[in-house]
């Protein structure tokens, strides 16, 4: 990751990640590609001079599409064994928020959060985001389509990512399965704007994942841009991370963007599978951990 400090070369960012929690050995691959999959398409979309919503938005519906994430095709079952799933968006220019909770039957929740992002209401949940979803021409499908036969994952997670587009605007976006066996109507962080994820142009842009009602009572996002612009955006995530463990406990990890275009993340999950990249990087960087990504930069085998 590069040091704390705008590059005036640089263009275009884009950070994403596939949730925070253990990642079994033999899903190490699997969350590599799934990353750096997603991180593609999103680069594109910047690379063609899109905007950072548009390119957020792309990124996670890679990931929604892939099973070994909790988020879309193959999330977690609730105790009734259906799907509920939670999407937030933002967009750092106008301040714009879309966000569905429990919603069951669409292919990309994502794309339905995205769709709300001009209307007055900021989130909307169950049968009525559904409703929304269907009279806006989202991709529909049968609830039980998207329940896999076989789920990769071991822990429950969330999918976000964060951009900077070359016209200066910045995004964030979450989506998520939930928590495996959670109760029909459990809301997590996720879907809540200030909570799972924010995004503001000059200020920041973050998305997280993990323990998600202890997000909720930290209010994390929100302290994480509070305390942007004020130091290396890594540390500034670990910092907020590690106080709303001693505060309230749980796990956490998020990818971060500055005010100044500085990439950043951060976990105190076991791993967290992060992919980015910036305009002036000569090719994508993946990592599975944070300690890993420091072992890479001192050149351990």
């Amino acid at each position: 990751m590069p040091e704390h400090q705008a590059d005036p070369d640089q263009k275009w960012v884009i950070l994403v990640h596939g949730g925070a929690k253990t990642i079994p050995p033999e899903q190490a691959d699997a969350h590599r590609r799934g990353c750096l999959e997603a991180l593609q398409a999103g680069r594109t979309v910047l690379e063609l001079g899109g905007r950072a919503v548009d390119a957020v938005e792309t990124a996670i519906r890679v990931l929604e599409s892939d099973p070994t994430f909790n988020a879309g095709y193959g999330s977690v079952l609730t105790t009734d064994k259906q799907i509920e799933m939670d999407s937030g968006l933002m967009d750092g220019e106008t301040l714009d928020v879309g966000a569905v909770a429990g919603i069951r039957g669409v292919t990309h929740p994502v794309s339905v959060a995205r769709m709300l992002l001009p209307e007055e209401r900021t989130l909307l949940q169950g049968d009525g985001a559904r409703r929304f979803a269907q009279e806006h021409h989202a991709e529909l499908c049968a609830p039980d389509a998207l329940i896999t036969e076989e789920r990769l994952k071991e822990a429950s997670d969330t999918v976000g990512c964060v951009a900077l587009d070359v016209w200066g605007h910045l995004a964030a976006g979450t989506s998520t399965g939930g928590l495996d066996g959670q109760p029909p109507g459990r809301v997590g962080d996720s879907p809540l704007a200030g909570c799972g994820f924010y995004a503001e142009d000059g200020s920041g842009a973050v998305a997280l994942s993990g323990d998600g009602e202890r997000i909720t009572r930290f209010m994390l996002s929100g302290r994480v841009m509070a305390a942007m612009n004020s130091g290396d955006p890594s540390v500034i995530m670990g910092t907020v991370a590690t106080a709303m463990r001693e505060r309230v406990g749980g796990e956490v990890g998020g990818v971060v963007i500055d005010g100044t275009g500085v990439p950043g993340w951060a976990h105190t999950s076991d791993h967290f599978a992060v992919a980015y990249e910036t305009s002036s990087m000569h090719g994508p960087a993946m990592y599975l951990s944070k300690q890993e990504e420091q072992e890479a930069a001192h050149g351990a085998p």
